[in-house]
């Protein structure tokens, strides 16, 4: 798993870079945090709703900040291994274009989603033909698991999904300080059929995608959590191999937001210092399904 899964982890980084809302959260309490008086066993159907509206703004308001500085750390585990990354930059919330460094196993990367194609260059490491950079075509990848909605790295559209939130998917935990900053917990359920590519991905995630916001006092998304098992669809699961992907892999990540407005340079590296790495990631694919 170990080389599978860093480039695993490297490619879910920029998939959730690429866009606000992309993921699924955890349904479990974070030690500390406890539901009081205002939980949903005593919240009025106004303040349900009041929360309903607050979450499903928050990705507007996000996005109408244009860019942001962004960490993210995420955590795959499969088959008694596990592999974590941490990553740290800018996104540009209008466009879905990011530049990070991203360490997995001791290795620092350098990485950049422009235009929803993934770069990433390892130093001291060349890619086939002595390139410094490999390229991975996000939307290319996300069309062959059967998610062929144009802009998938558009926090606009991907903000569409947010409004399939109903009043009794939203939650209010209470009020945490991230950062400095004052923010409003909400628990959050999304139906996966409502999403592109929703009947695969119910295959593999389930009926619903849960998930965790903070949101600060502009409504604004200052963290969201997601921890999720994917399992492979009953069709991999019929064709056994020993180079195939694991049956069942834990994901967890965790992504913060801070100083809205920075200034985002997301440049795609010269051409011929760039290796098209998308056939790969196709037939990797190709070798679930």
């Amino acid at each position: 798993m170990r080389r599978r899964g860093t480039r695993a982890a490297a490619i879910t980084v920029a998939a959730v870079m690429g866009s606000v809302l992309t993921g699924c959260g955890d349904d479990s309490e974070p030690s500390g945090a406890k539901d009081g008086p205002s939980s949903s066993a005593s919240r009025s159907d106004g303040a349900r709703e009041q929360g309903t509206t607050a979450v499903r703004a928050a990705y507007d308001k996000t996005a109408d900040a244009e860019s942001a500085r962004m960490t993210i750390r995420t955590k795959l585990a499969a088959e008694g291994e596990t592999v974590t990354s941490d990553g740290e930059g800018v996104l540009d919330l209008a466009e879905g274009d990011s530049v990070m460094t991203v360490t997995a196993q001791g290795e620092s990367i350098e990485q950049r989603v422009v235009d929803e194609v993934l770069y990433q260059k390892a130093p001291g490491r060349n890619a086939p033909g002595g390139k410094p950079w490999v390229k991975i075509d996000l939307r290319k990848v996300a069309a062959q698991q059967g998610v062929n909605d144009q802009g998938i790295g558009d926090p606009a559209r991907t903000a569409a999904y947010a409004k399939a939130i109903t009043d009794k998917d939203v939650t209010e935990i209470g009020t945490e300080e991230i950062d400095g900053v004052n923010t409003t917990r909400y628990r959050v359920s999304v139906d996966v059929a409502e999403l592109p590519g929703g009947e695969r991905m119910r295959e593999q995630l389930g009926p619903t995608l849960p998930m965790q916001v903070w949101l600060d006092d502009e409504g604004r998304l200052r963290r969201q959590q997601m921890d999720m098992t994917l399992k492979a669809p009953a069709s991999a699961s019929a064709k056994p191999d020993a180079d195939a992907a694991p049956q069942q892999l834990t994901m967890s990540t965790v992504m913060e937001f801070s100083d809205f407005g920075t200034e985002v340079d997301a440049e795609a590296p010269p051409a011929g210092q760039v290796a098209d790495m998308t056939g790969d990631a196709l037939q990797g694919n190709r070798q679930r399904s």
